[in-house]
C-alpha cells in the first residue's frame, strides 16, 4: 500500500492509498464529526454531517467516501463547512422529537453532542408536530421512532454484521420510517434479538429496556471481558455503575468476534433470576447449616482422603477456567486418582490433518459445509458470520439429522448418511470450510475426513471450555451409582446437571461447588459457593484453540469464591501445593475468605 502526503487544515499528513478523507485524518489525530458513520461498518455518507472542503472541488464532499489523493488540500471547519453542518443538524433536529430532557442516552447521544458542539440552542424550524410510534414488543430493547434520524446504522449492521436483514426503511422524504420486514412488530418479525442495532444507534431511538435512565455517561466505566456463554469466546464490554453490572455491550476490537454478539451474550447473561447460593451449606436431605469457608473445605478434604479411588467420581461443567481445570487435574487425577470422571456435554471429534478454521475467516468463505451442529441455537454469532458469507455469494450446504435454522439460507440439505453427497457438492471451491459439532456420526467422521488437507475445519464445541476440559482428562466413563463421594462442580449450569440428583445413591456423599440453588444443591451433603462468570477472572480456551481471558466486574456475591480460588484451597487444606493458580496478569493469588 503506497503512502501519500495530503494538506488538512493546513497541516500536512501521512495517508495510506484507498484511504478516505476520514480515515486519514482519525488516522493522523484530526476529528472529523459524523453521524451515520461506523466503523465497524461500510460508510454510506448519508447524513451529510462529515462534509469537508476540498480545494479544486466545486461542492462540499463527505469524508467517508471521498478518498484521498496525493497532494490533496482539505479544510474540516472552515466557515462554508461549518454552515454546512449547523443547516444540516437544524433540519435532522427537526425531523422527529428530539427532546433531550426525556431522552435516556441524553449526555451519551452523537446527536446531541453536535447540537452542542456546533451551538443549536434553539429550534429553527417547526418540530414536535407529531407523535411517532413506540414499539417495545421485543423482550430486551425497543424502537422510539421519535428518536430516529434515519442513519440507517441499524439497517446497515442487521445486514452487514449479522447477515439477518431484518430491518429497512419504509415510505419516502418526510414519511420515510424505519421498519422490520413487511412492516410488523420487531417481536413476529425475523429479529434475532442480538441487539446489534442497539450497540449502532447514535441516538435513543433504539436502547436497551433494562438499563435505560440508570445513570449518566460520566458514572460509567467500561471492563473488557469474555463472554462465558459458550465455546466461541466472544470478547464483550461490561458496563458498570457504582458496582452493579449496567448492560453488557459490544467490544469492537474483540480478535475472536469483532464486536459480534448474540442475544444471550448481550441481554440473557445478566437476566438469570435463579437463587444464588450465597455460603458453604454442610448436612444432607434438607437438613443444612451454614459453615465457615474453613470448616467446609476441612470436611470435603477429610472425604477425599478416605475415598476408594475407584468409587470416587468428579463431574464438571466446562463453564470454568483453565485453571480451575488444571487443579482438578491437580487433585482428583494426580493425587486421588479418582477412577470415575465426567464432562457435561459432548465432545467434538479431532480432525489433526485439517487446518484448523477461526470464526473470523468465515465470512471471506467460497462455500461452508455446517454438519452435526445446528449454529443458530447453540453458538449464535457462527450463524452470523454465515450467513455473511452467504450474502457475499458462498455456497452454503447443511448435513444433519433434522434441517436446522441455517437450512433456509443453504443451496442444499442433506439427512442422516447421505454426507458423501454434501462433500461431493463442494466441488471445487477455493476457500471451504467445515463447520461440525459433536452430533457427528461415526459414518459422518470417515466421510469428512476426505476434505482434511482441502478445507479448513471449525469445530464448534458444546459447553464453554471444552476443548481443555478434554485435554486434561477430565472427562471419561462415569456412574454416579457407583460413587460413594462424587465432587461436582455445576457453576451456573441451567438444568443441564439436574437428573445427576436421581441417579446418586443415597449412600453417596455428595460435594458441590455451584453458583445457584438447584436439585444438586438440594441432595449435596456440602456446597461451595462459586462466583459467577462476571466474579472471577482466568483464562478460557475457545473453540478455535485460541487462548482468551476473563476479567473480574463485579466481586464475588455473598461469600462465594471463584472457581479456582476454591479448588486451590482445597488442594492446600489436602495437603498439596496449588501451584496451578491464575496467571500474573490475571487474577491475584489465593485471597483470605
Amino acid at each position: 500500500m503506497g503512502t501519500m502526503t495530503i494538506t488538512i487544515n493546513d497541516r500536512k499528513v501521512s495517508a495510506q492509498a484507498g484511504q478516505t478523507i476520514l480515515e486519514a485524518a482519525r488516522a493522523a489525530g484530526i476529528d472529523i464529526p459524523t453521524l451515520c458513520h461506523h466503523p465497524a461498518l461500510a460508510p454510506a455518507g448519508a447524513c451529510r454531517v462529515c462534509l469537508v472542503e476540498v480545494a479544486g472541488q466545486r461542492t462540499l464532499q463527505p469524508a467517508c467516501t471521498f478518498p484521498a489523493a496525493d497532494r490533496m488540500e482539505i479544510q474540516t471547519e472552515s466557515p462554508k463547512v461549518v454552515a454546512a453542518r449547523r443547516f444540516v443538524l437544524e433540519l435532522i433536529f427537526s425531523e422527529r422529537n428530539h427532546f433531550c430532557m426525556t431522552c435516556p442516552m441524553s449526555g451519551d447521544c452523537e446527536l446531541q453532542s453536535l447540537g452542542y458542539r456546533y451551538g443549536l440552542d434553539h429550534f429553527i424550524y417547526p418540530t414536535y408536530r407529531e407523535r411517532f410510534p413506540v414499539d417495545a414488543s421485543p423482550a430486551y430493547h425497543l424502537l422510539d421512532h421519535n428518536r430516529c434520524v434515519l442513519c440507517r446504522r441499524c439497517v446497515r449492521a442487521c445486514a452487514e454484521l449479522v447477515g439477518n436483514h431484518t430491518l429497512d426503511l419504509r415510505q419516502r422524504g418526510a414519511l420515510t420510517m424505519l421498519c422490520a420486514d413487511m412492516d410488523v412488530p420487531l417481536a413476529d418479525s425475523s429479529c434475532v434479538g442480538c441487539g446489534t442495532c442497539v450497540d449502532v444507534c447514535p441516538t435513543g431511538a433504539l436502547i436497551g429496556k433494562h438499563s435505560a435512565f440508570m445513570a449518566r455517561p460520566a458514572e460509567l466505566e467500561r471492563i473488557a471481558t469474555t463472554c462465558s456463554q459458550c465455546s466461541l469466546g466472544c470478547g464483550l464490554s461490561v458496563v458498570m455503575h457504582r458496582g452493579r453490572a449496567v448492560r453488557l455491550e459490544s467490544l469492537w476490537e474483540a480478535a475472536v468476534n469483532q464486536g459480534l454478539l448474540c442475544r444471550r451474550g448481550r441481554f440473557e447473561a445478566l437476566e438469570d433470576s435463579r437463587r444464588r447460593v450465597l455460603d458453604p451449606w454442610l448436612g444432607g436431605n434438607g437438613e443444612r447449616r451454614a459453615v465457615s469457608w474453613e470448616t467446609a473445605l476441612a470436611a470435603a478434604a477429610e472425604r477425599l482422603k478416605q475415598s476408594d479411588p475407584r468409587r470416587l467420581g468428579l463431574m464438571t461443567t466446562t463453564r470454568v477456567t483453565n485453571e480451575a481445570i488444571r487443579l482438578m487435574k491437580r487433585i482428583f487425577i494426580a493425587a486421588l486418582h479418582a477412577a470415575q470422571r465426567g464432562v457435561v456435554g459432548g465432545v467434538c471429534h479431532r480432525f489433526p490433518s485439517a487446518e484448523g478454521g477461526r470464526l473470523i475467516d468465515l465470512p471471506g468463505c467460497d462455500a461452508i459445509l455446517v454438519a452435526g451442529a445446528d449454529p443458530s441455537t447453540d453458538h449464535p454469532v457462527a450463524a452470523f458470520m454465515i450467513k455473511r458469507a452467504v450474502d457475499r455469494g458462498a455456497r452454503l450446504i447443511t448435513a444433519g439429522k433434522r434441517a436446522a435454522e441455517l437450512s433456509a439460507f443453504a443451496g442444499l440439505h442433506v439427512g442422516p448418511r447421505e454426507l458423501e453427497v454434501a462433500v461431493d457438492a463442494l466441488g471445487a471451491a477455493a476457500r471451504p470450510m467445515v463447520v461440525y459439532g459433536s452430533d457427528l456420526e461415526r459414518h459422518d467422521i470417515r466421510t469428512l475426513q476426505r476434505l482434511a488437507g482441502r478445507a479448513r475445519f471449525l469445530a464448534l464445541h458444546p459447553g464453554v471450555n471444552t476443548l481443555t476440559a478434554t485435554a486434561l482428562g477430565a472427562s471419561g466413563p462415569l456412574d454416579p451409582a457407583g460413587c460413594d463421594t462424587l465432587f461436582i462442580i455445576s457453576g451456573e449450569e441451567n438444568g443441564t446437571m439436574d437428573a445427576l440428583a436421581s441417579t446418586v445413591a443415597p449412600r453417596t456423599f455428595v460435594i458441590v461447588q455451584a453458583s445457584y440453588e438447584s436439585p444438586l444443591t438440594e441432595r449435596a451433603d456440602l456446597v461451595l459457593p462459586m462466583a459467577g462468570w462476571l466474579e472471577r477472572s482466568g483464562t478460557l480456551t475457545n473453540t478455535e484453540g485460541v487462548l482468551v481471558r476473563a476479567h473480574a466486574a463485579l466481586p464475588p456475591s455473598g461469600r462465594s469464591r471463584p472457581d479456582w480460588d476454591i479448588l486451590g484451597r482445597l488442594a492446600e487444606t489436602l495437603g498439596m501445593e496449588a501451584g496451578a493458580g491464575p496467571p500474573a496478569a490475571g487474577p491475584p493469588a489465593h485471597r483470605p475468605f
